[in-house]
């Protein structure tokens, strides 16, 4: 008995201890409701006698049905709750029902819901608080002028709390009707969602919403783009938030080459190591970057180069991403990332364009102009920069916060995507209905608006990094010093010895000829994962990294990571790299790593970069698993002898030239019309020239661009065009390569035709157009040809067992992939 009074006691102490803040709480909840009582019939009251207030421009929002309903939640909710706390205070001693009542306290306050329901009281509130403000300009403005207001009128005021002036001229019912236009078909349906969800984001707030009708229209008409304007408003100044371009007063400027880099390391910033990590490449590679501007401004001869506003958001170093990375940098986590960020960014700098850095989401706000709330309405301008880096981290922020504009802004934005893109991926619609979506892809962009890593994706543009040059005293140093028995193996994580199976085999192989080292990080132990005969220096700062890989003969991967800058840093430093082959190849349909990606790209060893455009001798790639080609492969690396080697893309004054090609040329804001359009007859949609479209082109089975032939300007040029049909189910990716061409997605709209099919003298009894990643295709023995419906999945990629293709190729420059011989 003693105890249960004891129990009893604290039960009743701690029943008041937590009644204390929720009747804190309650007495709130009244207080509102008393507020939103009193708006409400005075808004009532007002409606039905419209001419006697200057405050009704608040009176539909006030006296509404959505107010009403909250009203009745609030009434609802205190009278199951007081009824509860009156059971409570009549608890005497402890009886075995005490606990049964607080828990029936606890769910009726659950079944409530009171966060969100303080939400919505929170943004009356705030409108209240707005009515306010505009009665007592109202007055303010009526007593200054010395007049009354008059009966049946309302005057256009601003507030200085708004964007824009939203106020309503006339009060009369007549102009704000919803109008039935059908050039604006969603009109109705957008304003019963305003009626209903105007609260839901404070930014129809700072946009001038205040519930009316009224403000619906104009908000629907000037700031969004879902109604007709109003006839009776001010449209002297035509609204630019709808643009495309970026809409500037001032002349298109010059870029000038730029050798200084300390202004770009003070817009990286610090604070975190991934930035001081990018800062200390940036500041090493400096030189080089300074002689490959020179070089690159001589081969341009003075040519002029429009200077962009660009902002670079990178998304995944933000803390609303999770930044995994920063903490990693010196734990030997993976920085192929901030390597391309930091050379994307300096290559941006030193070609003289306007640069803005956003390392967090608040960063990116402010320089997008967002208007404050949850990012459902336009931004508050036009869109500041004419170019946006970012990745697809950035990709989900800005979908966030810039609403709708993201889709009116689009064009302008480059996507770093590592793994590729493909086109069945991007479309959002064709992807979901045909099995491709996944994680990442579905923006609808044009899918060269994606940028990678490397050259493994036709449909995206190649971005790419640098590598650090080498100059002849350099090379010669390097060859005389190597040591011939000497490997490194590739992999800063204990975790990526566990990957490869059998390691221990072909270890043991390599350490019979070789003396093997490792540079894997470690804390205080030893990693038990590394053999004790691999002498391992943990992880190494970059400059002695390149120290050990000079001296290295041999630079060894396990299979992972994959297709990262590694590789290429240890070629340019003299090393052979032998790596893996992969058998069957990896891809997203066999392998966890690539599941999710948005490609079907068939991954044949760690770095296809390297086997398929360096290749022997400088890269081995053999299968393993097979311990006599292993072997085999380990003598002819100590018999061989090479220089360091570096592909020109890959050095700086490559990747300014391919960084300047895109920016100059590249417009995805401009539509494309179909050339001609694919349901169109050839006789009176296309140009006007003798003789047939495509030649034959001399020592070739691939047909060219007729030089009599008129057509719009493109880019890159017409000139370049190699038309080639593939075999039965192989991709354009691949009929290219057979060609030593590359597929070039931009020429797609020149092919899609019936007169490309009569070149290539397909046999044709059916001709239709269809949304088909293959498109355009012909099948031989059925005698059906397809041609493209949907310019966003013109694809390089597709292939199907069923179909040949019709495949844009082109040529490329010496030692640059990603462009064609006149496209700088």
């Amino acid at each position: 008995m003693i105890t249960g009074n004891c129990d009893g006691t604290i039960m009743v102490r701690r029943c008041l201890v937590t009644f204390k803040p929720f009747r804190i709480f309650v007495v709130g909840i009244g207080f509102f409701s008393l507020c939103f009582l009193m708006t409400s019939l005075g808004g009532q009251f007002s409606a039905k006698r419209l001419g006697d207030s200057p405050f009704t421009i608040r009176t539909e929002v006030m006296g509404g049905v959505e107010s009403r309903g909250v009203l009745r939640k609030i009434s609802d909710m205190l009278e199951v709750i007081l009824k509860r706390m009156d059971s409570l205070s009549k608890l005497d001693n402890t009886t075995s029902s005490d606990t049964r009542r607080l828990d029936e306290l606890s769910s009726a306050i659950n079944r409530f819901q009171p966060a969100g329901l303080v939400e919505r009281i929170q943004a009356i509130a705030q409108n209240v608080s707005n009515m306010a403000v505009r009665v007592e300009q109202i007055l303010q403005n009526s007593i200054a002028a010395g007049k009354e207001i008059e009966t049946h009128q309302t005057r256009q005021h601003s507030s200085s709390l708004q964007l824009s002036n939203f106020a309503v001229r006339d009060g009369s019912s007549g102009q704000c009707e919803v109008p039935r236009d059908p050039r604006y078909p969603d009109c109705p349906g957008k304003v019963d969602w305003m009626r209903a969800r105007w609260t839901s984001d404070p930014c129809y707030a700072f946009y001038g919403v205040d519930g009316s009708d009224c403000s619906f229209l104009i908000y629907l008409s000037e700031v969004e783009w879902f109604c007709p304007p109003l006839a009776w408003r001010n449209h002297s100044s035509p609204p630019t938030i709808h643009t495309h371009t970026h809409q500037t007063t001032t002349a298109k400027r010059q870029a000038a080459f730029r050798t200084d880099l300390s202004s770009l390391l003070d817009q990286v910033g610090t604070g975190k190591e991934s930035l001081s990590f990018m800062k200390r490449r940036m500041r090493r590679l400096a030189p080089q970057w300074g002689t490959a501007a020179q070089r690159l401004h001589a081969k341009l001869r003075q040519r002029w180069r429009e200077q962009k506003k660009i902002l670079v958001h990178v998304g995944f170093l933000t803390e609303e991403s999770g930044d995994v990375f920063s903490p990693k940098v010196l734990k030997g986590g993976p920085l192929g990332e901030m390597v391309q960020w930091a050379d994307i960014l300096t290559a941006l700098h030193v070609l003289g364009h306007n640069l803005k850095i956003s390392m967090s989401v608040k960063e990116l706000q402010g320089f997008l102009g967002v208007p404050p709330g949850r990012g459902s309405c336009p931004l508050t301008g036009p869109l500041p920069f004419d170019l946006i880096y970012t990745d697809y981290h950035g990709m989900q922020q800005m979908k966030q916060h810039m609403g709708l504009s993201l889709k009116r802004h689009k064009c302008h934005i480059r996507v770093i995507d590592t793994f590729g893109t493909e086109p069945a991926y991007n479309h959002e619609e064709y992807a979901t209905l045909h099995g491709y979506r996944s994680n990442w892809g579905y923006w609808n962009l044009n899918t060269r608006q994606y940028m990678t890593m490397f050259p493994h994706t036709p449909d995206n543009s190649f971005m790419g990094f640098v590598s650090e040059e080498l100059n002849d005293t350099e090379k010669r140093s390097i060859m005389l010093n190597k040591v011939n028995s000497m490997a490194v193996v590739y992999g800063k994580e204990a975790s990526m010895w566990k990957l490869q199976q059998g390691k221990e085999g072909f270890l043991q192989t390599l350490h019979r000829y070789m003396e093997v080292h490792g540079t894997v990080y470690y804390e205080t132990q030893r990693p038990p994962e590394v053999p004790a005969f691999v002498k391992n220096h943990g992880l190494l700062p970059q400059h002695e990294l390149q120290t050990l890989l000079r001296r290295a003969k041999l630079f060894i991967g396990f299979g992972f990571p994959y297709e990262g800058p590694a590789p290429l840093e240890a070629i340019a430093n003299g090393c052979i790299y032998l790596q893996p082959k992969f058998r069957p190849p990896h891809s997203s349909l066999n392998h966890e790593f690539f599941r999710g990606k948005p490609t079907s790209r068939e991954v044949s060893s760690q770095h296809p970069y390297a086997e398929q455009y360096i290749g022997r001798p400088h890269v081995m790639t053999v299968d393993y698993n097979n311990s006599q080609e292993f072997d085999s492969a380990i003598r002819e690396i100590m018999r061989t002898k090479v220089e360091p080697y570096l592909p020109y893309e890959y050095t700086c004054e490559g990747m300014l030239e391919r960084v300047h090609a895109y920016i100059q040329h590249q417009d995805f804001c401009s539509p494309e019309a179909p050339f001609p359009p694919a349901n169109s007859s050839t006789k009176t949609q296309w140009p006007s020239g003798p003789g047939p479209q495509f030649v034959l082109l001399p020592n070739s089975s691939a047909l060219g661009w007729a030089p009599n032939a008129s057509a719009p300007p493109s880019w890159p040029p017409l000139s370049s065009l190699r038309l080639l049909a593939s075999q039965d189910g192989q991709s354009c990716v691949e009929a290219c390569q057979r060609a030593h061409l590359v597929c070039e997605p931009a020429l797609f709209r020149f092919v899609n035709n019936k007169e490309a099919l009569r070149g290539l003298a397909v046999q044709c009894e059916v001709v239709e157009a269809e949304v088909n990643h293959v498109f355009p295709a012909f099948s031989v023995l059925r005698r059906e040809c397809g041609l493209q419906k949907d310019p966003l999945l013109y694809s390089c990629a597709g292939l199907s067992p069923k179909y040949r293709r019709l495949c844009p190729c082109r040529d490329s420059r010496r030692g640059q992939v990603a462009l064609c011989r006149d496209c700088l």
